[in-house]
């Protein structure tokens, strides 16, 4: 097959050097651009650093790469055939949707085919579609080698892990970066040293501080809910 018709595999820089991801296109994902444009600025994705240094298009063949894949895995069934001659790994761990989130449930049967076809290799995939995750799950089974994290889309408002929506196995939190500190167990973190959201544990309620990027100075002081959002 031609490089053009691949899916793009990235190479992770900052926190998660060292741990290679399969991405899509945020700006092009309905999902995202409904979070996106949400007049709640305690919605997480209102400060999408995805979505505002792909908007900035200061590297346009990322931007390039990341609507490929959208389009490879969102618009067709993946073949066995493809995923053997094209998709198979030797990463201990690597991570789905650094960018972006599901586009539609075949863009998630995509990736499981993948995860099922590299079974020595665990998967951490972050997605705020609980609903997309129940309607697949509720009739495929799930790769034993897969994680699913429920990224948490309120600020401020931890979910602990015991009420995470079913069939994901951690929660991942934002919070300010005086809130909760003592909780606080990725701020920091470089993922291939720290792992807690590629290992099975019960380690599983992840909190990170952001940045305010422009958020209010006066937010809402901690909240923990019951249910998720």
């Amino acid at each position: 097959m031609n490089k053009k018709d691949l899916l793009c595999i990235s190479q992770g820089i900052g926190k998660m050097q060292g741990i290679r991801s399969i991405s899509t296109n945020t700006l092009t994902n309905e999902f995202c651009q409904k979070m996106h444009a949400s007049k709640n600025t305690l919605v997480i994705c209102t400060h999408c650093y995805s979505y505002e240094g792909l908007e900035m298009a200061r590297f346009p063949n990322q931007v390039k790469a990341l609507q490929r894949n959208s389009n490879i895995l969102g618009g067709k069934e993946l073949t066995e055939k493809e995923i053997y001659q094209n998709y198979m790994f030797n990463d201990n761990i690597f991570r789905l949707q650094s960018h972006a989130d599901l586009i539609n449930e075949l863009h998630l049967k995509n990736l499981m085919a993948i995860v099922t076809a590299n079974k020595w290799t665990t998967f951490a995939l972050w997605t705020k579609r609980k609903n997309v995750i129940k309607k697949y799950f509720d009739s495929n089974k799930k790769p034993d080698n897969l994680i699913l994290v429920y990224s948490n889309p309120l600020i401020n408002k931890v979910i602990e892990a015991k009420d995470k929506p079913k069939y994901f196995d951690k929660v991942f939190n934002n919070v300010d970066k005086d809130t909760l500190k003592s909780r606080q167990n990725c701020t920091g973190q470089q993922c291939i040293t720290c792992r807690r959201c590629y290992i099975k544990s019960n380690d599983n309620t992840i909190i990170e501080a952001v940045k305010t990027n422009g958020r209010p100075k006066s937010l809402p002081k901690i909240v923990v809910t019951r249910k998720a959002v």
